[in-house]
């Protein structure tokens, strides 16, 4: 498992067991447990626990500073229609991993559903699509199989 994995997985974990969808950490100390740098967990933070992937992220800087993450809980409709607004008319093939993983995390998709949407993305799939047309056209495929799950 990658570090940045890890960190992932950590958090979420914290975030799963504190039964408020809310982990606090303090940077250095958390880096030390886990084994890594510091700016191993600011990467993280700015890259997978974004407004965009439902998170809000406060901090208070000093000896006894603090991160606070806080997962935004929505309805299942506001939560699908919050991650196809946040998806724009491009969108890469990490931020689909990460959106897709999300939703699961959420229990807005099904593991199913995330594999057929995940197939339906795919490198694979984009292999005859003009590299400059790839990412538009993720885009306008993920939003309109995402668009399908709201009940």
């Amino acid at each position: 498992m990658r570090m940045s994995d890890l960190i992932t997985h950590e958090i979420i974990k914290m975030l799963n067991d504190s039964g408020v969808n809310t982990a606090e950490i303090q940077r250095n100390e958390f880096a030390s447990n886990i084994g890594c740098a510091p700016s191993q967990i600011n990467y993280v933070l700015s890259s997978r626990f974004t407004p965009e992937h439902g998170y809000i992220i406060e901090s208070r800087r000093g000896g006894g500073g603090y991160i606070r993450i806080k997962r935004v809980v929505l309805n299942h409709t506001s939560a699908l229609m919050h991650i196809i607004n946040s998806i724009g008319d491009s969108v890469d093939a990490m931020t689909t991993r990460i959106a897709l993983e999300n939703c699961l995390e959420s229990e807005i998709i099904t593991p199913e559903v995330a594999r057929l949407i995940a197939s339906a993305v795919s490198g694979n799939v984009m292999q005859t699509v003009p590299v400059e047309n790839r990412d538009a056209l993720r885009a306008a495929v993920l939003k309109q199989m995402l668009l399908t799950q709201i009940k």
